[in-house]
């Protein structure tokens, strides 16, 4: 049973900093593909990161670039993200997802997802 658990969501003032993490069981992780999501409340999901494998490679949302930064861990199971001078508009529940295809932005590629952790971000 595949199993992505978040932590680290919270409430922080803007220009704040917090560190989401996703622990992940019961998938071969380091062979997954693993990105971030958010969704804020009336809207669609939306991408904002993804890394491959190894680590390597690591694609961003225009929104996110420069300010989030993911990386994994796959001797712990687990994908990071590191989100700097925070917005009220990075508003949202932030969730993790896994595929094991492609280092893909679309939401609909991902078979395994997180429950979520919410960020709030006051002015």
């Amino acid at each position: 049973q595949v199993q992505l658990v978040e932590s680290g969501g919270g409430l922080v003032q803007a220009g704040g900093s917090l560190r989401l993490s996703c622990a992940a069981s019961g998938l071969t992780f380091s062979r997954h593909y693993m990105g971030w999501f958010r969704q804020a409340p009336g809207k669609e999901r939306e991408f904002l990161a993804v890394i491959s494998w190894t680590g390597g490679i690591k694609d961003y949302s225009d929104s996110v670039k420069g300010r989030f930064t993911i990386s994994r861990d796959n001797a712990k199971n687990t994908v990071y993200l590191q989100m700097n001078s925070l917005k009220p508009e990075d508003t949202a529940v932030y969730y993790c997802a896994a595929n094991p295809y492609s280092r893909g932005k679309d939401s609909r590629m991902y078979a395994y997802w997180g429950q979520g952790t919410q960020v709030t971000v006051s002015s």
